[in-house]
């Protein structure tokens, strides 16, 4: 493709991203970006966070990881829809009972001032660091193959991604990103549906062929039985549970999108319909990374440093012009997907539990509004440094790396909702901050040492259990006595 045909590319999809936050966002308020005056349809919040939850990390890194994990990334993925029951049927109803903005609101009625203050923190510093992973994925990806030929530096590229995104978000907040989230899953989607189909093409095969070639190499085995290895499948499965656990039902960024439908039976239909079509949706992801690898080896192609780069260098070097192009409507989808709900989580968080601007008298729409447009802009500025110091250090395939993060810093809020949840004790609330330190620090000593002290036993990404179990049982530590009824 010539940098005309990218640059065209950008600029069209770009102008349909702020058509739509131009609609969306008429005559919105402060309640319009904190929850979308509570009248999302339920279908178009489910339909939309499938881009949400896919973002880059799933449309880059999932293909590469084929050759090396085949398909066994798919037991983390039914581990998924478990979590997702967890989180309408436990969850959701507690979030709606409580008439919540911000869900760490809990922590604060049922710990105290110290825990939910902690539990907002672990959020901010989670939600920084995996939307910065996400979205460095996708930049690096324009940037090594397109921003640079035009010699803008990389530091620009990210920069005007967030200022773009800072635009269609800043006004409608989360009423506008409930819609921009549909056109980028469709994107997303209708990239990896139509590389498939033009490799199968170019190859002489049908789809049944590609599954039957993709097989026989072994790709498709979903079931490790080794129980010492990282993807042991029932590792993988309660892995998979927890992970979205935290990082949908403990999540300000997830949890926004459906606190934001009509009402709690809404709410539970979007997340019900959203669970089992990331089934098929993830499949397809890792379908299409063997279709990638079959076409790789059938033309003998020079393979890329990292698993992340097989999806791109294909798409943009060796396929048509074509997939190229779809592939790049897809790259820069997962690019916005990737941070514009996390800045109106974020801001979200700031201004209402560190900021406490819904509890003072004193603050009126305009000042709410104000305020809240300087801490959007703030978060976009941190949002940037991390993704240009990142590329730095940049060395695995990136999926794994998130998870293995997310299993340190949700860790604690797994522990706090779950002993808050399913006991009725009260806590030594100004403790908390220092066990929620203590424990993600035991569980990266128990994870390097694990293969000495457990008899070769390696841990994958169950640490995020070990942690929030540690921290349960700090909490029980810290008990003082059952909460009156």
């Amino acid at each position: 493709m010539t940098s005309n045909v990218i640059l065209f590319s950008f600029l069209i999809y770009t102008l349909l991203i702020f058509s739509i936050s131009r609609f969306t966002a008429r005559k919105a308020n402060n309640e319009s970006y904190f929850l979308g005056n509570r009248n999302s349809p339920w279908y178009v919040v489910a339909y939309g966070m499938i881009g949400a939850s896919l973002s880059g990390v799933t449309f880059m890194s999932v293909p590469g990881l084929v050759e090396a994990e085949s398909f066994s990334y798919m037991v983390l993925v039914m581990g998924y829809l478990a979590g997702y029951f967890v989180i309408a049927l436990v969850l959701l109803p507690m979030y709606y009972k409580m008439n919540l903005t911000s869900i760490y609101t809990y922590l604060e009625k049922r710990f105290g001032f110290s825990s939910y203050k902690t539990g907002a923190f672990y959020f901010i510093i989670s939600r920084l660091i995996g939307t910065s992973f996400r979205m460095f994925l996708v930049v690096n990806v324009l940037q090594l193959f397109v921003f640079d030929h035009w010699g803008i530096p990389f530091g620009v590229t990210v920069g005007l991604f967030m200022v773009l995104i800072l635009l269609y978000t800043f006004q409608g907040g989360i009423k506008t990103i409930v819609w921009t989230d549909t056109l980028q899953t469709t994107f997303m989607i209708s990239a990896v549906i139509i590389t498939i189909f033009i490799i199968a093409n170019s190859l002489g095969m049908s789809l049944g062929d590609l599954w039957g070639e993709a097989s026989s190499r072994g790709y498709t085995k979903m079931f490790i039985t080794d129980h010492n290895h990282e993807r042991f499948f029932l590792k993988q499965f309660f892995a998979g549970m927890f992970i979205t656990i935290v990082m949908t039902g403990l999540d300000q960024d997830m949890m926004q999108k459906n606190l934001s439908c009509r009402n709690l039976r809404d709410a539970q239909k979007n997340i019900f319909t959203f669970g089992f079509i990331l089934i098929p949706v993830n499949l397809m992801f890792l379908f299409l990374g063997a279709v990638l690898w079959i076409y790789a080896g059938q033309f003998d192609i020079m393979l890329p440093q990292t698993s992340d780069d097989l999806f791109p260098t294909l798409a943009l070097q060796y396929l048509s012009v074509a997939a190229g192009l779809t592939f790049f409507f897809g790259l820069i989808s997962a690019a916005y997907s990737s941070a514009d709900g996390t800045l109106t989580a974020l801001t979200t968080v700031f201004c209402i539990d560190f900021l406490g601007l819904k509890r003072r008298p004193d603050m009126t729409e305009q000042k709410i509004k104000r305020i809240r447009y300087a801490v959007h802009i703030a978060f976009s500025v941190i949002v940037l440094f991390i993704i240009v110091g990142y590329r730095a250090i940049n060395d695995t395939a990136l999926i794994s790396k998130l998870f293995t993060i997310a299993g340190y810093t949700y860790g604690p809020l797994l522990g706090l909702y779950f002993f808050g949840l399913y006991t009725k004790m009260e806590v030594r609330d100004k403790w908390v901050p220092l066990l929620c330190i203590a424990s993600p620090i035991l569980s990266y000593l128990l994870s390097i040492h694990s293969q000495e002290w457990l008899w070769g036993y390696k841990f994958g990404f169950e640490i995020l259990i070990v942690n929030g179990g540690i921290t349960a049982l700090g909490l029980w530590a810290l008990a003082r006595k059952k909460i009156s009824t």
